[in-house]
C-alpha cells in the first residue's frame, strides 16, 4: 500500500493556525460573511436607538463630562492638561473594554451559525473587534479636537500612535479569545469580568496622576497593560515624547503574551463548543 502524500507533515500549532497568514486567507475566503457579520454587529449595537452611531461619541464624552467634573478640582488642579489627560485614559479603557466584553459572548452569540455552517469561530470575533476600533476612531477624531482646543501642538510625534493603536487592537483580540472560550464553559465569566474591569479601571490611573504616588510605586502601574497603553498616549500628546526602545518592547511583550495564551486555550478548547453551546 502507497502511503498516503500527506503523511509525515506537521500539523500546524495554534499559533500558526491562527497566524497573520491564514488569518488574512481565511478573511479573503470568508469575506462577504465578515462583512456582513460587522454591518449586523453595528445594526444589532444600536438598534431601536434615536442617535444611532451617535452614541459611540456621546457616550464616552458624557462619561468624560462627569469626571471632569468630579475630579478636575479634587486631583486636577496640578496637574497640566487635566482633560486630555483623563481623556486619553478613558478613550484607550473604553476601547478595551468595548472589544473585550463584546467579544466574550461571541462564541455563544453565534452558534446558530456555526452549528449549521462550517466557518471560523474566530470570525466572529474579529467582526466584533472591528466593531470596537472603528467606534474607537470615531472617538479618536474628537479626541484631537479636544487637544485642538487645549492648544497642545500636533506634531510628526503623532504618528507614533499607531504603534500602542495595533498593539491594542492584537491585544483585545487575544483577551478576547480566552474570555469567549472560558464564556462557553463558565457563564459566571461575565459578572466575574464585569467586576475585574471595574477595578482594572481605578488602576489604569484614568482620573489621577501617578505622580500623587512615590516612585517605587508608580512602577508597579507598569504591571497592567491596560495602563501601558494609556501612557503611551499620554506621552506623546501632552509631553511631546516618544517612549523609548525598552517601552516599546514592554508592549509588544503584553501583546505577545496575550496572544499566545489566547491562541492556545482557544484551539484547544474549539472542538468542544458544539457539545457546551
Amino acid at each position: 500500500m502507497s502511503a498516503s502524500p500527506t503523511a509525515g507533515i506537521k500539523k500546524p500549532g495554534p499559533i500558526q493556525k491562527l497566524g497573520l497568514a491564514r488569518t488574512a486567507k481565511t478573511l479573503k475566503r470568508y469575506q462577504f460573511l465578515f462583512e456582513e457579520l460587522v454591518k449586523r454587529d453595528f445594526k444589532k449595537k444600536y438598534k431601536r436607538t434615536v442617535l444611532g452611531m451617535g452614541w459611540s461619541i456621546l457616550a464616552p464624552l458624557l462619561q468624560l463630562l462627569v469626571m471632569a467634573m468630579v475630579f478636575t478640582r479634587l486631583l486636577g488642579r496640578d496637574t497640566p492638561h487635566f482633560v486630555i489627560y483623563m481623556f486619553c485614559g478613558n478613550l484607550v479603557f473604553t476601547f478595551f473594554k468595548d472589544a473585550t466584553k463584546g467579544g466574550m459572548g461571541t462564541i455563544m452569540e453565534n452558534a446558530g451559525i456555526f452549528t449549521k455552517v462550517n466557518v471560523p469561530k474566530y470570525l466572529f470575533l474579529l467582526s466584533r473587534n472591528v466593531q470596537a476600533l472603528i467606534n474607537f476612531g470615531l472617538i479618536l477624531v474628537v479626541f484631537f479636537v479636544f487637544v485642538a482646543f487645549d492648544g497642545l501642538p500636533f506634531t510628526w510625534k503623532f504618528l507614533c500612535l499607531l504603534y500602542p493603536i495595533c498593539g491594542l487592537t492584537i491585544f483585545n483580540i487575544g483577551v478576547g479569545l480566552i474570555l469567549s472560550a472560558l464564556y462557553v464553559f463558565f457563564r459566571d465569566t461575565q459578572y466575574l469580568y464585569d467586576v475585574f474591569t471595574q477595578l482594572l479601571m481605578y488602576m489604569s490611573a484614568i482620573f489621577y496622576p501617578v505622580t500623587r504616588f512615590p516612585e517605587q510605586y508608580q512602577r508597579l502601574f507598569l504591571l497592567n497593560p491596560v495602563y501601558v497603553f494609556i501612557r503611551y498616549f499620554r506621552l506623546i500628546v501632552i509631553d511631546s515624547v516618544v517612549p523609548g526602545f525598552a517601552y516599546h518592547m514592554l508592549i509588544l511583550a503584553d501583546v505577545a503574551v496575550v496572544l499566545v495564551i489566547g491562541c492556545a486555550i482557544y484551539k484547544k478548547c474549539n472542538t468542544e463548543f458544539l457539545y457546551y453551546v
